[in-house]
């Protein structure tokens, strides 16, 4: 069966087209596409609160553009949801109702706990050792989820408004944060998890996972994902663009998103990072699979 999934994000709109498949082996997912497009949402509403008609328009436009490749890959199923900009837009509902009386299409604006519950649920076919403790993290341009993760069985998940793009435009209060360590520490306290692994999600990991590990496949090491984003902290984002050859709307927000990804290892003491290059697109595909099969 062929799913596709359009993720709304407050950095880039997201279109992701999956074949899955089961066997006697168990299941298997095939990308078939994926198609981004740098719209940043969030730079609006971080700032105005509301999304503006520029970018209204080149949403409708990207969402239009989807839907007939969505209707050229034959796909069966596919869902569009959008989330932290998105959610905190004034204008929000009214631009979901635009869009889909200009393209048919219907757009749901997910809360933080089911944009969290989605990408956690990638974990159930990822090849990572289930006797670990693990803190899975998700970076995004307007929040980042994080869950709490034993025996392969979620104990605790929550949403912050932190992310990349909000952090770039100077919009994350020193509570967040604070509201953020002190989550980790009570999880931590109250359930006697030590020598924690992060999990990382999000486009700008993918990007750092690929910078410091090249094509290999091991965890990034604490130290190693410091010094990277120390080195490109220190560029500007043309100098980033030269030596890594990173896209515009990748080179400003990377830093952002790293130091996000780097206090969120502090908190757990996390010594490593696996990144799976999964996320919430995907995990949609999954659940849409998933309720197929039960209906």
């Amino acid at each position: 069966m062929r799913y596709g999934a359009i993720d709304i994000g407050s950095n880039a709109v997201r279109l992701m087209v999956k074949e899955i498949r089961e066997d006697a082996d168990g299941l298997h997912s095939d990308k078939v596409a994926y198609t981004r497009i740098p719209i940043r949402l969030g730079s609006d509403v971080f700032g105005a609160g509301r999304i503006g008609p520029g970018k209204q328009a080149a949403l409708t436009k990207a969402i239009q553009g989807f839907k007939s490749l969505l209707e050229a890959m034959e796909v069966v199923r596919y869902r569009a949801c959008a989330t932290s900009a998105m959610r905190e837009a004034e204008n929000g509902n009214q631009v979901v109702q635009a869009v889909r009386d200009a393209t048919g299409v219907t757009i749901e604006i997910i809360k933080g706990g089911e944009e969290a519950d989605l990408i956690f649920s990638n974990f159930s076919v990822s090849l990572l050792d289930r006797d670990r403790d693990y803190l899975y993290i998700d970076v995004g341009g307007g929040s980042t989820e994080l869950t709490f993760i034993r025996r392969g069985e979620r104990l605790a998940s929550r949403s912050f408004r932190i992310g990349s793009v909000r952090l770039l435009k100077g919009k994350v209060s020193p509570e967040v944060w604070a509201g953020m360590a002190s989550w980790c520490r009570q999880w931590m306290e109250e359930h006697g998890l030590q020598q924690v692994m992060a999990i990382g999600t999000g486009g700008n990991i993918n990007q750092l996972s690929k910078l410091a590990r090249g094509l290999r496949r091991e965890p990034i090491p604490f130290d190693r994902l410091v010094s990277l984003c120390g080195e490109i902290s220190e560029m500007t984002c043309t100098e980033r663009m030269n030596r890594y050859g990173l896209k515009p709307n990748r080179a400003d927000v990377i830093e952002p998103a790293g130091r996000i990804y780097l206090d969120a290892m502090s908190l757990v003491g996390a010594e490593f990072i696996e990144v799976p290059k999964v996320g919430l697109g995907d995990g949609m595909i999954l659940q849409m699979h998933r309720d197929g099969c039960t209906a």
